[in-house]
């Protein structure tokens, strides 16, 4: 299920790409500070789900001089340097944000599962790579991140009792049950199901949804 229309990728990606590599390279931000902040901000949410001023109408310049006025009520105040090469900095934001697209899940999980960080070792062994090769390698690490299921850990991080959730929901306490026993895959399951599961949990479906290979 991708986050939004392909024509748009390349775009988006590009920016994603220039807005880390503006931040880390010209303004010092550690990688996963800035992601934070990018999550903090509301952008990454919007971003996430196609909102064209973000993800084509703005540079990556445009897109890190907003979150940081949002954050710390000041600009960024430092224009962006040209550099001949891509930078770790400028690839982790660019594949990061193609592989958002085509899993769907939302920044915030990502950066607790794949955190920006690790992403960014990879640059010298899977930078010249194709795309592939880097969301097989991230399925793996999420999956190695996250042994249980995304449902399992949300309703545990918001303190809810499978029980809980059942009543809350009114999704069938034996069906919650077997989605995070994955005896059921919850990929497949109907979209009313999930979206009374997201609002329960006050997340987004994509959040729970379980990565492939």
């Amino acid at each position: 299920m991708n986050a939004y229309d392909e024509i748009y990728l390349t775009d988006a990606a590009a920016n994603l790409g220039d807005m880390f590599d503006y931040a880390v390279n010209d303004l010092g931000y550690d990688g996963d500070t800035f992601m934070q902040m990018f999550i903090v901000s509301g952008i990454a949410e919007q971003f996430a789900h196609g909102n064209v001023k973000y993800i084509a109408g703005k540079s990556g310049f445009e897109l890190a001089d907003e979150i940081i006025r949002m954050i710390t009520h000041t600009g960024a105040g430092t224009q962006p340097a040209y550099r001949a090469r891509k930078t770790a900095a400028y690839w982790t934001g660019w594949i990061l944000a193609r592989y958002q697209w085509q899993c769907g899940m939302s920044y915030a999980l990502m950066q607790k599962l794949l955190p920006f960080s690790e992403v960014c070792k990879m640059y010298p062994t899977l930078h010249e790579s194709d795309a592939e090769k880097f969301f097989e390698t991230a399925n793996r690490t999420i999956k190695k991140n996250a042994p249980s299921t995304n449902l399992r850990q949300l309703r545990e991080t918001f303190g809810i009792s499978q029980t809980d959730l059942a009543t809350k929901s009114g999704v069938h306490l034996r069906s919650i049950q077997m989605y995070e026993q994955r005896n059921k895959d919850i990929n497949k399951a109907q979209v009313m199901t999930l979206a009374k599961i997201a609002r329960t949990l006050g997340c987004s479906i994509e959040d729970f949804l379980e990565v492939t290979d």
